[in-house]
């Protein structure tokens, strides 16, 4: 059981448990299998391949997202027998801004900043990620992207970056999240308390995130539920 008493902060993933990036990654890519005449694989096969490739991409020396973005999608490309165009390898390097938030998350952002403070810890570019900001019209307390720390979850450490510009140590802080492989196994592995938003509750597969176990202190479906489990009164 979650003690709020002694909470004063939230940090969140951004992408899959704010901004539906399945969407738009799925929409994004399938954009460009169609211009080359490439029959679509389906949805969530799509989003497993595009999870191995960007994985394996992070995993080496940094590069921003947008690059880490395009490098997928040649990736992709080589794997379905395609060579998109340098255009088309931009365009989904900047397709982030274009994500849509998922419904719930502004609202629920706003109310459960009445009581908490705001974190993101983001695998992005800060300029893909203001994009992003405006989508869900929130302003948050402190905010962490991969490009600042020049390293992706999850690797651990912008996690420590973010408790120095929240002025938090992690026993006051919860981490909010979908993916368990990026935030729920180095969060839990540091002393986090988290939240696993199960955004994919009901369907099979792990679909743009790689396979990993870890365990939440609390689970809700999406971002409403949050808010009405934890908002004052």
């Amino acid at each position: 059981m979650l003690d709020l008493a002694s909470v004063d902060a939230l940090t969140f993933d951004c992408y899959g448990t704010l901004i539906d990036w399945e969407r738009g990654i799925a929409d994004a890519l399938g954009a460009v299998l169609a211009a080359h005449g490439v029959p679509a694989p389906g949805d969530d096969a799509l989003l497993e391949r595009f999870a191995r490739h960007e994985t394996a991409v992070e995993a080496g020396p940094y590069r921003r997202y947008a690059d880490v973005l395009g490098a997928a999608l040649v990736a992709i490309g080589e794997e379905l027998g395609f060579a998109p165009t340098d255009d088309e390898v931009r365009a989904f390097g900047r397709s982030v801004a274009d994500w849509p938030a998922f419904p719930d998350s502004g609202e629920a952002l706003r109310v459960l900043g009445t009581r908490f403070r705001l974190g993101v810890l983001t695998n992005c570019d800060d300029d893909l990620f203001a994009a992003s900001a405006r989508r869900l019209g929130v302003t948050f307390d402190a905010v962490v992207t991969a490009q600042q720390v020049g390293a992706y979850k999850p690797d651990a450490r912008g996690f420590g970056v973010l408790e120095e510009r929240l002025g938090l140590p992690r026993e006051r802080i919860v981490h909010v999240a979908q993916s368990l492989f990026h935030d729920h196994v180095p969060a839990r592995a540091l002393g986090y308390a988290t939240v696993w938003v199960d955004r994919r509750a009901g369907r099979a597969g792990f679909g743009a995130t790689p396979a990993a176990t870890a365990t939440p202190d609390l689970v809700v479906p999406d971002m409403a539920a949050l808010a009405a489990r934890l908002s004052p009164g």
